[in-house]
């Protein structure tokens, strides 16, 4: 595998694991305002957790959000079809679509 792609696969395991925690930390202050205050504490957590990763690569801000945008529209939607059985309807598959395409234009467009 060449250096370019281990790159690659770095940063999209990053951005991926960013979009965990952060799901992860919505869920636990979600469970805290439901009443169980160890939510707040763990979601607290995870969301500080998130926000160090999001920010670790080292690419100007307005792509490594778009990317990371991206990544975590796939992921909330596995989470909501697994998770909570919801079924994905045309307007997220349309504007997913366009998400997902953003988010590669991002990545792969190399200005000269």
């Amino acid at each position: 595998m060449s250096v370019k792609a281990l790159k690659a696969l770095h940063l999209l395991s990053l951005l991926t694991l960013s979009a965990l925690l952060e799901i992860g930390g919505d869920a636990g202050m979600r469970a805290g305002l439901q009443g169980r205050r160890a939510g707040f504490a763990l979601g607290g957590i995870l969301l500080i957790t998130y926000g160090l990763m999001v920010n670790l690569p080292k690419w100007d801000f307005g792509r490594l959000m778009g990317v990371y945008i991206a990544i975590f529209f796939l992921i909330s939607q596995a989470v909501a079809v697994l998770a909570f059985h919801e079924r994905l309807r045309l307007p997220a598959l349309v504007g997913g679509s366009l998400i997902v395409a953003g988010g590669l234009v991002l990545t792969l467009w190399r200005a000269n």
